[in-house]
């Protein structure tokens, strides 16, 4: 195949890195609100569930409006290496295309924490806030990555349930944004709420930390393909949704389903 015709989506491929550049933004944004000692909301939210409770509503609305938005529904707003792969294992999207928006994902976590050290500044490298970067909590690593799998497994499978019902499906993105809500308030304590490769890369690489890398490489990737293992064995492979949590046209995963089953064999 041409790099001409692999590249036929790039349009996708950079909403793909801008999604989550505007997501670490607006994470970095309210960290430093939240927890920057020399912020008024520090002072005024008391620390714990409280904080964490605002923190998980300003995401979860972040992560509603890029969804809904008309670039969110073009690229179908995965924004995570781990999603995107595991919607790869579906045969929801071809490996190139996957290939790129794992490249896109990447670049876009690490640019938007840069843009948010520019608009910020010094408060977002605080060791209070430490640019919102991901670490195991103090129950330790084993308990960090069960639980990263856990709540990673859960977000695919409500994805993937909800998406597949043609009553609900547009209300899919809702359940995800509030899965990631609760997930803030209740979850992040264990292992520091990543799900997200991508999302974890682009703090460590402005805060320097490397904690347990390995943790929200393999965590995330091994819960959401254990879900989409389930969907298969319960539904089959053609009874699964589209690769977006918010359907529109152009859709790249639906043009590629459907080259494979007109020309099974000839796609790669």
């Amino acid at each position: 195949m041409r790099i001409s015709a692999r590249l036929q989506h790039w349009r996708e491929y950079l909403i793909e890195a801008s999604a989550l550049a505007m997501f670490m933004v607006s994470a970095c944004v309210f960290g430093t609100l939240l927890w920057y000692p020399g912020s008024p909301a520090s002072t005024v939210v008391f620390e714990g569930l409280g904080r964490r409770a605002l923190m998980g509503v300003a995401m979860g609305l972040t992560l509603v409006t890029i969804v809904y938005s008309p670039w969110g529904k073009r690229s179908g707003t995965h924004m995570n290496p781990a999603f995107t792969l595991t919607f790869l294992r579906l045969g929801r999207i071809a490996p190139h295309d996957a290939a790129w928006y794992i490249v896109a994902q990447f670049a876009g976590g690490t640019i938007g924490v840069m843009i948010a050290s520019a608009i910020v500044g010094g408060p977002l490298g605080h060791p209070s806030v430490n640019y919102v970067a991901t670490a195991p909590g103090m129950a330790g690593r084993v308990v960090a990555f069960v639980a990263e799998a856990t709540i990673s497994g859960a977000l695919m499978l409500c994805v993937l349930t909800v998406s597949a019902m043609p009553k609900w499906e547009r209300y899919t993105g809702l359940c995800a944004a509030l899965l990631v809500a609760l997930y803030i308030a209740f979850e992040a304590p264990l292992s520091g709420m990543s799900m997200n490769p991508a999302r974890t890369v682009g703090s460590a690489m402005a805060a320097h930390q490397w904690t347990a890398i390995w943790l929200y490489f393999t965590a995330p990737l091994s819960g959401m393909m254990a879900a989409a293992e389930w969907a298969l064995h319960r539904r089959g492979e053609a009874a699964l949704p589209c690769g977006k949590m918010s359907h529109s046209l152009p859709c790249l995963f639906c043009e590629y389903v459907h080259a494979r089953v007109e020309s099974p064999g000839t796609i790669p």
